[in-house]
């Protein structure tokens, strides 16, 4: 059986000329696509704690500076010392 050779064409119609079509600008989205976007889906018990955005900015802030004020000994975040193996 032979297979048939189909040679990818252009599918575009010949009535769509977009070079004719109002209200197209280039890069018109490229800053907001450049900054980029920070979404955080929120569980369901949080989003009824957070309602708005400036609730959770709020509490966020407020762990900032928590955090700011109590420090963890840098030794709870190391890994244990390790034994050395004597031959």
């Amino acid at each position: 059986m032979k297979k048939s050779s189909r040679k990818p064409g252009n599918d575009m119609r010949p009535e769509y000329d977009f070079a004719s079509m109002k209200g197209g600008i280039r890069g018109k989205y490229v800053t907001r696509y450049r900054a980029g976007t920070n979404l955080v889906l929120l569980d369901p018990e949080l989003a009824e704690a957070f309602p708005t955005d400036a609730a959770v900015n709020e509490a966020l802030r407020a762990v900032l500076s928590i955090a700011k004020v109590v420090r963890l000994p840098n030794k709870a975040l190391q890994p244990p010392a390790r034994k050395t193996r004597r031959g």
